[in-house]
């Protein structure tokens, strides 16, 4: 008789299942720049969890609940590599739809869409004076192109929106339409999202994408719902990316360096 997969699994050792689980878990904390901060957001004590990342601890059920519910995994891909459970995972889609949404593995090369931290602005929805200025960082996973930032506090609280982290986060999976990509990032449980395009900007001396912002909410002359969107590639690593993360939120245009201004173009109706 054949052997599931979920049976291999249960005659694992011990030893085994900590290391597969620790696997896994290293994976999944790739993206996070804190182990600190995501131990806070997380609710465990960080000396236990670096435990769990070594492979010389395995958590109680509930933990592994915990873990699961925050990372959005089914407990089982925790007993088995990650890619196993790539059907499930980032830009899968109903099979309705095979062939015409949703990006597939390895769609997006790294030369196209490099990996690393990247500085984005574009104008506000809500002040017509100020512009949004924040920090994304980008990679792969099971062959996908990832996204991951925060919003500022500020303009959580201006949309009457809870500050902490775990709601901050916003996610996404990038997909490419012929020679430019699009994605549509969400906030956990999908409180709030924004739709975004890009297009390279062949001519610029830093790696550049231009496009635009668009808010999925209903019609109000007060706010926008469009807006121009620059994105630029941070080449000095944790050292730009953490000064970059020290001005996130709303700012004035003239705070903006001088390519994003021109490439917002803010005197100019979004066509």
């Amino acid at each position: 008789m054949k052997t599931s997969e979920s049976q291999n699994n249960l005659e694992l050792s011990p030893k085994e299942l900590r290391e597969t689980f620790s696997r896994n878990l290293r994976e999944l904390t790739k993206p996070y720049r804190s182990i600190s901060s995501l131990c806070r957001d997380l609710g465990i004590n960080r000396t236990q969890f670096n435990r769990y990342l070594a492979g010389e601890s395995f958590p109680r059920p509930e933990i592994i609940a915990q873990i699961c519910s925050f990372f959005e995994v089914d407990a089982r891909i925790l007993l088995g590599p990650l890619a196993a459970s790539a059907d499930s995972g980032p830009g899968h889609t109903h099979p309705f739809l095979d062939g015409f949404v949703g990006p597939k593995p390895g769609c997006i090369s790294e030369e196209r869409f490099p990996p690393g931290f990247y500085r984005f602005s574009r104008q506000s929805f809500l002040h017509t004076d100020l512009v949004i200025h924040g920090l994304v960082y980008v990679f792969r996973s099971d062959g996908f192109t990832l996204l991951r930032g925060y919003a500022s506090r500020s303009a959580m609280r201006e949309v009457s929106l809870p500050t902490d982290s775990a709601l901050r986060e916003f996610r996404a999976v990038i997909t490419p339409q012929e020679d430019d990509l699009y994605f549509m990032q969400s906030h956990r449980n999908n409180i709030a999202s924004v739709f975004n395009y890009l297009t390279r900007v062949s001519d610029s001396p830093t790696q550049l994408w231009v496009g635009f912002a668009a808010r999925p909410d209903r019609e109000d002359a007060t706010k926008r719902r469009i807006t121009r969107l620059v994105f630029e590639r941070l080449t000095g690593g944790l050292s730009d990316a953490r000064a970059v993360a020290a001005m996130t939120g709303y700012l004035p245009l003239s705070d903006l360096p001088q390519s994003h201004q021109d490439h917002l173009r803010v005197d100019q109706p979004f066509a």
